[in-house]
């Protein structure tokens, strides 16, 4: 099994790290709303992507409209433990 040969020195390990770090997010247009959409991406907010409706944005709406609702109902009928 392999040993480090020599001692690694805080430079060399802040040289390493330097690519680290988190880089900046490519956000452009959506051609069809107009609002902000990541590259190579439907947008979110549409449901667009390379002029045709790809995502059917109001039924996903929809859904997480009755996940939630559940959810608060499911809430409010479970007994208070306190």
């Amino acid at each position: 099994m392999g040993l480090p040969g020599h001692r690694r020195t805080s430079s060399h390990k802040r040289r390493r790290a330097a690519h680290f770090a988190l880089k900046k997010a490519t956000i452009g247009i959506c051609k069809q709303c107009q609002k902000p959409a990541l590259p190579h991406q439907a947008c979110r907010a549409c449901g667009y992507y390379a002029g045709r409706l790809v995502l059917d944005v109001g039924r996903t709406t929809k859904r997480l409209a009755a996940k939630v609702l559940t959810t608060k109902k499911k809430a409010k009928a479970a007994p208070d433990a306190s």
